[in-house]
């Protein structure tokens, strides 16, 4: 099929604009940095028992550690410079 110059014009433009919405994404960080052995076990975990199963225990898991805090207090609206310190902080912390 052979396009003429205004489809063509009109490709070159969406092709364009595809390639600006990507180079625009933000970076998807993790919630959770795992180790390198936990990823592993949790691969290992998803193809011996499937997805669903392992992500219903990690998340009853996890679920279950976060009750023992006290986090009535925290405002998820509020701005995001708190945790960055907070884990920048944690990071210092570690280096020590």
């Amino acid at each position: 099929m052979k396009a003429t110059e205004l489809e063509s014009k009109r490709f070159d433009k969406a092709l364009d604009e595809i390639i600006d919405l990507f180079n625009n994404l933000e970076n998807d960080d993790p919630i959770i940095h795992f180790s390198e052995d936990v990823m592993d076990n949790i691969e290992r975990a998803k193809k011996k028992y499937g997805t669903s199963m392992v992500d219903e225990k990690i998340n009853t898991v996890v679920n279950e550690m976060l009750s023992w805090l006290d986090l009535d207090d925290v405002d998820l609206e509020e701005s995001d410079e708190s945790s960055e310190e907070t884990e920048e902080d944690q990071d210092d912390e570690e280096k020590e």
